[in-house]
């Protein structure tokens, strides 16, 4: 019995370390999902002007604001899916530790292949958001150079 316990015991020992990257990967998706709802809102702003007859001025604008908006929601939603895949072979490189313990298994390959995969997806994840994050900023400035064109051209 004793033996069965030191043997569990460091098969946590073992798990503690992904369950911490699995608690990171949370924070990120916390943010990302952040995000994409900021982005949801922002389009609903845009589309009201395009759908009411009194907005017909700057459709044009919206329009192309609302298509940078797209390009974000989908950039933003691939580091969602990549970053909650990460998150789930994460769960199974914990549920492989534990099967292959309780089972005596040697699953040490398959347990590293999962590992290296949820690393890899979450640094495409990563990626993925910095690349919208680029989009965003850049959605920023072409705004601001459009107001200070304005206030240029009309002088008070």
């Amino acid at each position: 019995m004793d033996s069965s316990v030191t043997a569990l015991a460091n098969v946590i020992q073992l798990a503690v370390a992904p369950v911490f990257l699995l608690a990171g990967i949370a924070g990120f998706l916390n943010v990302m999902s952040g995000r994409l709802g900021r982005i949801v809102d922002r389009a609903r702003v845009l589309e009201m002007p395009i759908v009411s007859p009194e907005g017909i001025d700057n459709q044009k604008g919206a329009r192309q604001e609302l298509n940078v908006l797209w390009r974000r929601t989908r950039i933003i939603n691939g580091a969602l899916g990549m970053c909650t895949a990460s998150g789930l072979m994460v769960c199974c490189v914990v549920v492989c530790l534990f099967i292959g313990d309780f089972w005596n298994l040697d699953l040490a390959a398959f347990i590293v292949g999962l590992f290296v995969l949820a690393l890899v997806l979450l640094i495409g994840a990563l990626v993925f958001f910095l690349v919208e994050v680029h989009q965003a900023t850049k959605t920023l400035k072409m705004r601001r150079t459009e107001v200070q064109l304005r206030t240029d051209n009309n002088p008070v």
